[in-house]
């Protein structure tokens, strides 16, 4: 089933959810990652893509995803602010050029940044590009048409809107918002030529047929950037105890988003220290993007071990 399936996508073809449902599984579960990193490299060659973000706005926010440290709901003791100051952010973003990072995202907390702190973000998007090539992403939460317009004239051409989960399950995670109001911002993100990067967390409750049927809706929505987020349980959310995934439930994981989305850059994101054992083989089973140096709310890795350890591993970036 693995070849078939494998040569399916290869030629060109979707495999349907009851194929993806099959697939993982599988006994045969080496095969299984072993031929995902096949279909990568066939349709996304070894270019590794990196991206790094700041936390330009923390903590604050109105909505009640169990798995945010960020919330307001909860009580998580997160470091709390309002937009970061125009020279830190400019100084980052210029770092991580200088490392030679793709991409630089700016992230705030929030149901939707206000108008005022967009007109603000455009400003150093424009500082930025004055001083370095590199390429600015946003996920500033459900912005609406005009608002992500003018990011995109401020020179960031692309926006993050995570699903999450699968939409049938994404209401027992959070009531505040719905998975049709993320869909929403990401179709006039799209109507206006903006790239879009969207993903979610594994390990929250949720099955692999939830999983697939997320992988399958970003497929639906032509989503070439997924990141995979590990979950990390915060203290203070209801998600503190989950109970870890198992390896294989990771890799397995991995390798069916590649086997359904096979020409799209798969992102270790969130939770990336959780897994640090498992990184040469997530990459192995389909992995090929990462978002590099520190992550939100949770220590990430180091920026030149990422680049360094990229290139160990045959990619080019």
């Amino acid at each position: 089933m693995i070849k078939q399936l494998q040569e399916k996508v290869l030629a060109g073809g979707k495999i349907e959810r009851e194929e993806a449902v099959a697939l993982s599984k599988v006994s045969d579960k080496e095969a299984l990652y072993q031929a995902a990193g096949e279909i990568r490299d066939r349709k996304c060659g070894r270019h590794f893509d990196t991206c790094s973000i700041v936390n330009a706005r923390s903590g604050r926010c109105s909505e009640n995803c169990h798995w945010c440290a960020q919330s307001a709901v909860f009580k998580t003791r997160v470091e709390e602010y309002e937009l970061i100051d125009e020279r830190t952010c400019v100084e980052l973003a210029l770092k991580n050029a200088e490392y030679g990072v793709s991409k630089f995202s700016f992230v705030t907390s929030g149901k939707a940044l206000s108008d005022r702190n967009i007109d603000r973000i455009c400003e150093y998007a424009r500082k930025i590009h004055a001083h370095a090539p590199i390429k600015l992403c946003a996920s500033m939460g459900l912005l609406k048409k005009e608002q992500l317009q003018r990011l995109k004239e401020a020179g960031i051409p692309r926006y993050h809107c995570n699903l999450e989960t699968s939409p049938k399950y994404f209401s027992r995670l959070c009531t505040t918002h719905s998975p049709a109001d993320k869909i929403e911002t990401i179709r006039a993100a799209q109507s206006i030529g903006m790239e879009v990067c969207s993903g979610g967390i594994i390990g929250m409750g949720e099955t692999m047929e939830d999983r697939i049927d997320l992988a399958l809706t970003l497929r639906d929505l032509g989503i070439k950037s997924i990141p995979m987020n590990i979950l990390n349980p915060i203290p203070g959310t209801p998600l503190e105890g989950a109970k870890a995934l198992a390896d294989d439930e990771i890799l397995t994981s991995v390798a069916i988003f590649r086997f359904i989305n096979p020409d799209a850059y798969l992102r270790f994101a969130g939770g990336r220290l959780l897994i640090q054992h498992l990184e040469c083989r997530a990459i192995e089973a389909g992995i090929n993007a990462a978002i590099v140096g520190d992550m939100l709310t949770t220590l990430g890795s180091k920026v030149l071990e990422d680049m360094q350890k990229i290139k160990d591993l045959g990619f080019y970036n």
